[in-house]
């Protein structure tokens, strides 16, 4: 009877064992994003639309998310809080011409202020109060921009996207505090739009019950935590230079791969946390199952398998590329791939190598979006030739990710330019040979002379299949 007793423990045991080997920070993250998840169940049992009026699911939301982040960050909620209610008086007194410019400025010099008290003083047994910054950063300048859109821009040149999403008129303060500061997305988001929320808060849709999709994604994140605690420590970036370039580029590769799963879990974690309170839901796929994507952050297998630098980003933090392109790339008018990732790395934070890594990937991105242009065609015309183009251009999509985060694993700019100078600064020599040899070619115009635009899922691009 004892050995049986020990071995029904054992599995418990193991788990406790694992979140010991924790970091503190990743331990308070963890139990934080456990409570908000049976908080998420019980919302959506104890709470229905049919039964609670928007205004009790909103305020027990707000609720539920102001005493989360109090255990999550203590005393730093006053300052989370402060910034919401700062960008509400913006909302109901600056001209909603210049709105979306002044919050996103706002935003970002408050996040920076964090970033910068992060950077001097890491102190690693406090949850990192940015990511939170980060998350509500996104939100409400989303809003802002869509409050723009829906009060000053004229219907016509909205793209369908943009006129579903406009918000025509300022909410109340409840639901503004639900929707920045709400439990579900306290911690890791994911980002989604007001009138997305409000559909959800109101019960708009019919959706049947989500729990499969929720037990889907917790079983992955169970698999995807065990991967982080045995793999994030197994690999790292030298630059020694005795070493080959190619032992250098399999290097990279592998501190990549095994950095990968702490973003997987936490993204998953996060999306379930959303679903199991019943938002997410995205209507129904060809073969007539309920799709729970909405928010998702992430998909795994086309990250892993991705032939492209441009399919790498679309299927990673899915709803940050979405904030992105939103606020900066569609709306830039000088070079919006460069202005979109100098605002993505002050979005990461101070440290060089944020700054490094973005820089980096601009030429990258070019070289690779012209060598998809230029070579591909001529690999299409048989099977074993479209195998061997997908099979070159995974490697090389790999090596060129790998080679691209290395600054924003390093952080620091001194390591970065070592390892780079070991790498004889290959991959930012060999993408400006291609964009001066390679023919350029234009894109696809249609009669009004715009370029034609793929269609987007409504979820936007995250499952959209390359052309």
């Amino acid at each position: 009877m004892k050995e049986a007793g020990h071995s029904h423990g054992a599995p418990l045991h193991l788990v406790r064992q694992m979140l010991r080997s924790l970091p503190t920070e990743q331990r308070l993250f963890l139990s934080g994003q456990l409570s908000a998840l049976i908080l998420a169940f019980l919302f959506r049992y104890c709470l229905p639309p049919s039964h609670c009026g928007p205004r009790v699911r909103h305020g027990i939301a707000t609720l539920l998310g102001i005493c989360l982040s109090i255990y999550c960050f203590g005393w730093l909620t006053a300052f989370l809080l402060g910034e919401i209610i700062l960008c509400y008086v913006m909302l109901l007194m600056v001209d909603p011409r210049r709105i979306q410019i002044y919050t996103l400025l706002i935003c970002m010099v408050y996040l920076t202020f964090f970033h910068i008290r992060r950077y001097a003083n890491p102190l690693v047994d406090e949850l990192d109060f940015t990511v939170a910054l980060m998350t509500l950063t996104q939100k409400v300048s989303r809003f802002a921009f869509e409050y723009h859109d829906g009060t000053v821009r004229s219907d016509h040149s909205l793209s369908p996207t943009q006129r579903r999403l406009a918000i025509r008129s300022p909410p109340g303060i409840l639901p503004y505090l639900s929707y920045s500061v709400g439990f579900l997305g306290l911690l890791a988001g994911p980002l989604c739009s007001f009138n997305d929320y409000q559909v959800f808060i109101h019960g708009e849709q019919k959706k049947r019950n989500p729990n499969v999709a929720v037990f889907k994604k917790l079983w992955l994140c169970c698999f995807l935590l065990a991967a982080h605690i045995m793999l994030s420590d197994q690999f790292s970036i030298s630059s020694d230079p005795n070493n080959s370039v190619l032992y250098l580029f399999m290097e990279l590769y592998l501190t990549a791969a095994s950095r990968r799963p702490k973003y997987y879990f936490a993204w998953t974690l996060a999306d379930a946390i959303n679903n199991a309170a019943g938002f997410g839901y995205n209507g129904i796929s060809d073969d007539g199952e309920e799709r729970w994507d909405l928010l998702s952050n992430l998909n795994i297998l086309r990250i892993e398998t991705a032939t492209s630098f441009k399919m790498f980003i679309d299927n990673w933090n899915i709803q940050t590329a979405v904030w992105l392109k939103e606020v900066c790339y569609d709306r830039s008018s000088f070079n919006p791939l460069l202005c979109t990732f100098l605002l993505s790395a002050a979005w990461h934070g101070v440290h060089p190598g944020y700054y490094f890594t973005f820089l980096t990937a601009v030429p990258i991105t070019l070289a690779a979006r012209k060598v998809r242009q230029t070579v591909r065609p001529m690999f299409q015309h048989t099977l074993w030739s479209r195998l061997i183009y997908s099979l070159i251009t995974w490697l090389c999509t790999q090596m060129a990710m790998s080679y691209t985060v290395a600054p924003f694993i390093l952080l620091a700019l001194g390591p970065s330019f070592q390892l780079y100078r070991s790498l004889g600064f290959c991959l930012h020599i060999l993408p400006l040979l291609l964009l001066l040899i390679l023919p350029h070619r234009k894109r696809l115009e249609t009669k009004a002379g715009s370029s034609i635009e793929p269609p987007c899922d409504r979820n936007y691009n995250h499952l959209k299949k390359e052309t």
